[in-house]
């Protein structure tokens, strides 16, 4: 089998990085098209998976839609040589496109609620939507969900392991206790109306953390020169060994909060999502992050920074705080499915996987 799968976020390299592992040592072809952002290169070269960039990232609905025809037009180039049996991505628009005018089927991997703009422009030309079965959107007959979480595709025990040497590049032993912070630029489509930490408030927010330990921010803005001396110096691909031992983690954003919870970490996410009629609950996230929150109480979520940092203070001064979370981390660990594996055998076995499914939940007629 022929396989193309698309990757345009860092995020994605780290999600489908295992299952193309996995499905070129059964035998299968994989080509990688990539949208440049951030540090995905990066990823894709460190983890040696070969690929071929069509363009970069932009940030503006706008501009993506500018973008668009050219990643068609490549796409469409890349695909009629490689000739492939399958399509595979995210919301990935030029991949939808152009996997129909192959007449090919199209697989979206998605946990994403609020990306609603993108998927509107992908499920016309998308065969099958698979997600975590806690996503909170039904997309009918095509949905497909898994009892799990896609983070679990790179830091489940079976394929990922902390590395202590880590520590070593920050100064740090195993018994040292660290804050990780991480500030946002809430500068994708989907985060809009969100906001995290207010600007200006940052260091006084470190220097309430820095009394239980030592304070490493990670920034995707840029830092003013007060907060330059906390900042994380690290390779990327390190970042999970990092979270894996720290003993907090808070910041904006769900993503790097959904990881440090399932690698064991008290995580705390800090998000006001805002509108014309003022500000939502933090019911408002998704529902991965849900999840994490009320039903394995590895997460917090709060839209006021001032209650998460209470609720900070009062995580570290408990001695048994990382001890409790690897109690319940091992029991999210057992409800849920290997996730590579699932992707794998679903990518590899479509259609058969998709109908199996299908009559599991009484479709017989799809």
């Amino acid at each position: 089998m022929k396989i193309i799968v698309g990757i345009s976020h860092p995020k994605h390299v780290y999600i489908f990085k295992n299952p193309i592992n996995e499905l070129v040592k059964r035998g299968h072809g994989v080509k990688v098209i990539a949208v440049e952002k951030e540090i995905t290169k990066y990823l894709l070269n460190q983890f040696n998976i070969s690929y071929t960039v069509i363009g970069k990232n932009q940030p503006k609905l706008y501009r993506k839609l500018l973008a668009l025809p050219r990643w068609e037009y490549l796409t469409y180039k890349i695909a009629k040589e490689f000739k492939p049996d399958i399509f595979v991505g995210r919301a990935l628009s030029h991949l939808a496109h152009v996997s129909a005018i192959f007449k090919k089927p199209f697989i979206m991997f998605e946990d994403t609620e609020h990306a609603t703009k993108v998927q509107k422009i992908c499920l016309p030309f998308t065969n099958v939507i698979v997600t975590p079965d806690c996503y909170k959107n039904d997309f009918r007959k095509r949905h497909i969900r898994f009892d799990g979480y896609f983070e679990l595709a790179y830091l489940h025990p079976n394929y990922f392991k902390p590395e202590p040497g880590v520590l070593d590049d920050l100064g740090l032993s195993k018994d040292d206790k660290f804050i990780i912070v991480r500030l946002g630029l809430w500068s994708a489509i989907h985060d809009t109306h969100s906001s995290g930490i207010k600007h200006g408030s940052e260091l006084k927010f470190v220097k309430s953390l820095e009394q239980y330990g030592c304070v490493f921010i990670t920034s995707e803005r840029e830092l003013p020169t007060s907060l330059q001396k906390y900042r994380l110096s690290i390779r990327p691909e390190n970042i999970h060994s990092i979270l894996s031992f720290a003993q907090l983690y808070v910041g904006e954003g769900e993503t790097m909060a959904v990881e440090s919870a399932i690698l064991g970490t008290p995580a705390i996410d800090i998000e006001a999502i805002t509108s014309q009629q003022g500000t939502f609950d933090i019911t408002a996230i998704h529902g991965n992050a849900d999840e994490l929150v009320n039903k394995y109480k590895l997460m917090f979520a709060f839209s006021d920074q001032n209650q998460a940092l209470k609720k900070a203070i009062e995580l570290l001064e408990d001695k048994q705080l990382k001890k409790k979370w690897a109690e319940k981390r091992e029991k999210l660990l057992k409800d849920k499915i290997d996730v590579t594996a699932f992707m794998t055998e679903f990518i590899e076995k479509y259609p058969e996987s998709f109908y199996k499914y299908c009559k599991s939940r009484g479709e017989e007629n799809i």
